[in-house]
């Protein structure tokens, strides 16, 4: 690894001063890896009996771009079928609904509607394909030239293939939040510091900032790289910081007044781009700027104090406007809603959580991430393109700090550990053929390969936990056991034929009820519908008769309870003689009427009658 490491000072002007000559061959191996991750992506999913993907949120997201195409305003995000009365306003970007919408209204054109849904939801996810491919290509060949290139291209096909967020369906909106983030780290990775390289990773930045928060630490740290790369480069890095600054106050205010409704323009909200995002983002990119225009030939220890000024600038500014955003947006979640939602939420497990029940997934999440960290470290420390190598670092690390937390950030912090590793195997793989019989070297060269692709770490963690005979078996059984049959359009069609009124369910019956039938829904997993979770939850808790009283203040007119549901089992086994336990029983009160259901269903409906 040492040997391989003495060879990237030397390679870097190279590979910069080939790459203007080497754009057509990019995009034209791109496109074949792209093309061969989208058939092996259709391969995978040809069995599919749903044009919508598994994940609640890609219900979600349909059923928000058909009420925009419906006719809904551009600002009113409002899901006025969700939650108690009134609805719930969402926290999701219409940056995701109008592709989505655009693609649907364009196949109604010659598909009938719900073909045009299934072919709309079927092309935009694999349409992504293309621009990740594209953007984590250049940041491979940008490091290690062509060999790079092509490592990147591998590692990130093997990442589409087995992250699920490229598969037909997938509307949820972290796919492009990958390939902006993919994008920037592309941009970024430019080391002759050319002005329009960081103009793009600014509105990338901007972008990402209007879909969604989960990224706002990457791209408060992306900023904050850019500007200690001003503070230490000076007059050399002044236009590419003025450029960077310039196109983030515009991009972001841009997207702020095109995503906030004027009557919340005061609003803080720490979920979404709303006054505190945008301010803090604000005055940091006009501090860059401002600090690029008239201290760029300061010494560097004067720069570094006004980078410090600036930080200070940025703190205040937080603090005044948007302290609660320094906070984890869940942090006010009620407490029952922490235990019987949030804990059971994959994607919010903290490591801890996953060491004590899915231990054999701890690599798949870490390993990689953690990996690319130890290398850029080492480069740092041996002064190998240590500014490139700083930047990586602290990209990776922001995520993968993150995934400790919630491991929904492993997803990016993997992603982002693909150029820094590309680097490392193109190295090792010139060692290892330029000498065919050091074993040592080739030894090294393979292992860092399949070290370096967490679908490696996946199957090596099911194996060493499950055995071989059992891991196929019981991943399968996990999953049929996760997900229940409980809100298909077969199951719901029992009510959905019925007058629009006002259902009880688990919260993850919610966005399939919304799909498929006309009603309202309490519940739906979503924090910003704390109400009508906590309603649903008292309703399943409360003795038969406490539960009539919560039936008839949240207006509810139809009950369904699918015993197989895993909140529900969970609700019956911590109250047993509550209402959803006692409906298990088969003991059903006198104020539900049951509706007759398929007899191939385990859910059963109810008309909520008030006894007077």
């Amino acid at each position: 690894m040492a040997q391989a490491m003495e060879m990237s000072r030397g390679s870097a002007l190279t590979v910069t001063e080939r790459a203007p000559s080497r754009w057509s061959r990019l995009g034209l191996v791109s496109l074949i890896y792209s093309v061969l991750v989208i058939v092996v992506l259709l391969i995978f999913n040809r069995h599919a009996t749903d044009y919508v993907g598994p994940d609640n949120d890609d219900v979600m997201r349909l059923v928000e771009v058909r009420d925009f195409l419906g006719g809904q305003g551009w600002f009113d995000m409002m899901q006025y079928r969700l939650g108690l009365d009134g609805g719930t306003l969402m926290h999701w970007s219409r940056f995701i609904d109008l592709p989505i919408a655009s693609l649907i209204a364009f196949f109604r054109l010659f598909l009938a509607p719900e073909n045009a849904e299934a072919a709309a939801l079927t092309v935009w996810p694999l349409m992504l394909v293309l621009p990740l491919m594209f953007f984590m290509g250049l940041a491979g060949r940008r490091i290690a030239g062509v060999e790079g290139m092509h490592f990147s291209l591998g590692l990130t096909a093997l990442f589409m293939l087995t992250s699920r967020r490229f598969t037909p369906g997938s509307i949820d909106h972290d796919n492009v939040q990958l390939c902006l983030v993919a994008l920037t780290v592309a941009m970024l990775t430019d080391e002759t510091y050319r002005p329009r390289n960081f103009a793009i990773a600014a509105l990338a930045l901007a972008i990402a900032l209007g879909i969604g928060a989960e990224t706002t630490p990457f791209v408060a740290v992306a900023c904050m790289a850019v500007a200690g790369l001003w503070a230490w480069d000076g007059e050399i890095f002044a236009p590419a910081a003025r450029a960077f600054a310039l196109t983030l106050t515009i991009a972001v205010s841009a997207a702020f007044f095109a995503l906030v409704p004027p009557h919340l323009y005061s609003a803080v909200t720490c979920d979404n781009l709303s006054l505190g995002f945008y301010s803090i983002t604000s005055v940091g990119s006009a501090g860059l700027l401002l600090s690029a225009l008239f201290a760029s030939r300061l010494s560097r220890q004067w720069r570094l104090g006004v980078l410090a000024a600036n930080g200070i600038a940025v703190l205040a500014t937080t603090l005044v406007i948007a302290p609660q955003c320094l906070r984890d947006p869940l942090a006010d979640l009620d407490p029952m809603l922490v235990k019987l939602w949030l804990n059971s939420v994959t994607e919010a497990q903290s490591i801890f959580a996953l060491s004590r029940h899915q231990p054999e997934t701890l690599g798949a999440f870490y390993a990689t991430g953690f990996l690319a960290i130890v290398v850029c470290v080492f480069r740092m420390l041996r002064g190998e393109r240590a500014r490139l190598h700083a930047v990586l670092l602290a990209l990776v690390a922001i995520n993968w700090v993150i995934a400790l937390v919630q491991v929904r950030g492993a997803e990016f912090s993997n992603l982002l550990a693909i150029p820094p590793l590309a680097l490392l195997l193109a190295e090792l793989r010139r060692i290892s053929a330029a000498d065919t019989e050091d074993m040592g070297a080739a030894f090294f060269y393979v292992a860092a390969t399949l070290l370096s692709a967490p679908a490696v770490w996946a199957v090596g963690g099911a194996l060493a936990y499950n055995g071989i005979d059992n891991s196929f078996s019981t991943a399968s059984a996990a999953d049929a056991d996760g997900t229940g049959e409980c809100a298909s359009k077969e199951v719901l069609a029992p009510i959905a034929g019925l007058d629009p009124g006002v259902v009880s369910a688990a919260s993850n019956m919610g966005s399939p009820l919304l799909r498929f039938t006309p009603h309202r829904v309490l519940s739906g997993p979503y924090h910003r519908d704390q109400g009508g979770m906590l309603t649903e939850l008292h309703i399943g808790l409360a003795e038969p008769k406490e539960a009539e009283a919560f039936l008839r203040g949240a207006h509810v007119t139809l009950l369904a309870f699918c015993p197989s549901d895993p909140q529900v089992r969970e609700v019956s086994k911590l109250k047993p003689e509550g209402l959803y336990a006692q409906l298990g029983q088969g003991h059903v009160p006198a104020y539900l009427e049951p509706i007759r259901a398929s007899a191939k269903s385990d859910v059963q409906f109810f008309r909520f009658k008030p006894l007077d």
